[in-house]
């Protein structure tokens, strides 16, 4: 039996029309794209494609295109390549590793960072952002959708705080690209980071978007690729990837690709809260992306969950990638008041476009089973 995957915001499967696209930059036109013969040309031509399209997605000039190695790299540059010894940083207490590390880090070198709060459902206050403002403030990053919970974030206000305050705003977009529309001028950001795993395209390639002249040191140095802001010979096939991918998003938010996920995503939750006792949705309150729920199964170790949903060929998490494995207590669900036994009770279920309606009446058929199995296995311990 085929796996069934549900696990789309920890990484997605790269599309058929985008590894054929890629195909033959591995060993057909491979040139550098730096080189002025015609293997380069081609090379080079098939990169400003892939340029143009990512741009079309964010609604952006292909100029302020970046290509990166993915949203970790991109949000360390959007913040190390910002902030200097003095300057002041906001975010919030729910923010991607890669943004609280790389802010971790600027504290090292003298920044101050202040970590916003969220409500009962994951939201940030914009006004809280405000207030937060100081005269050093130099940057303000809040991701566009949460990873755990797909949380919208109210960041078109937070861009209008921004602008007043002539400071710069950074989005990590990295979980929304592709699910949501995405207008950089309306969200009135400086930088935004998309990842292309996230969005059918290949691991290690992403791009950054920087508004037309915002300051950015590199965190690469060498030759003038990225108009300097990122030396390296570009990674040719996942570039065409990505602008494959980027193409295939747009159609989908034109289509109605996404409004078909949120159908079985709420199909899910209805059902789920509806048939299993002692279970919610955390952050139900607050817009979400379509295909992503967070749902606490009370008395039902998370982990026991996902590896007992294993066994039955469906791949779900806890929450991000990067701590899977680990038994300890979210910080996004922590920080939205859950306690520790029901943080670590929760499951995170992210659909994607490869998905079918199949897939979600399978884990429905199933999924009653194994949390009852888990809980009647804990029920000694806790007794």
């Amino acid at each position: 039996m085929r796996c069934i995957y549900l696990d789309n915001n920890a990484t997605t499967p790269v599309f058929p029309q985008v590894f054929e696209a890629m195909k033959p930059y591995f060993n057909e036109a491979f040139g550098n794209p730096s080189s002025i013969y015609s293997l380069g040309r081609e090379a080079l031509a098939a990169v400003k494609q892939s340029r143009q399209s990512v741009a079309r997605l964010l609604d952006c000039q292909p100029t302020e295109v970046i290509f990166t190695s993915g949203g970790s790299e991109g949000d360390s540059l959007a913040i190390s390549g910002l902030a200097s010894e003095g300057d002041h940083i906001i975010t919030s207490v729910i923010e991607h590793s890669a943004v609280t590390e790389a802010c971790r880090a600027s504290e090292q070198f003298g920044c101050q960072v202040t970590h916003v709060p969220v409500d009962g459902n994951g939201q940030v206050n914009p006004e809280d952002v405000r207030r937060a403002l100081r005269k050093n403030t130099k940057l303000i990053s809040i991701m566009l959708a949460n990873n755990e919970t797909g949380v919208l974030q109210p960041v078109q206000e937070i861009g209008r705080i921004a602008a007043e305050a002539d400071v710069r705003f950074h989005i990590d977009a990295v979980q929304g690209a592709g699910k949501v529309p995405i207008s950089v001028a309306r969200l009135q950001c400086d930088l935004l980071s998309i990842s292309g795993h996230k969005m059918h395209a290949p691991k290690g390639i992403g791009a950054l978007f920087v508004k037309r002249g915002t300051p950015l040191r590199p965190l690469i140095y060498g030759g003038p690729q990225e108009r300097g802001r990122r030396a390296g010979t570009e990674n040719v096939p996942a570039i065409v990837g990505l602008g494959i991918a980027s193409e295939l998003a747009l159609a989908g938010l034109r289509e109605g690709v996404i409004d078909r996920i949120a159908a079985w995503r709420n199909r899910l939750e209805n059902t789920i809260v509806e048939t299993i006792s002692d279970t919610g949705i955390n952050g139900k309150g607050a817009p979400r992306v379509a295909n992503t729920t967070n749902i606490y199964f009370d008395h039902a170790g998370g982990n026991a969950l996902v590896l007992a949903l294993d066994e039955k060929n469906i791949a779900v998490s806890r929450g991000s990638a990067c701590h899977a494995g680990e038994d300890t207590p979210s910080s996004v669900l922590m920080a939205m008041g859950l306690s520790g036994e029901r943080s670590r009770s929760s499951l995170r279920l992210s659909l994607g476009k490869m998905n079918c309606e199949e897939d979600i009446e399978y884990l429905l058929s199933v999924l009653p089973g194994a949390v009852e199995r888990v809980r009647h296995a804990i029920a000694p311990c806790r007794s």
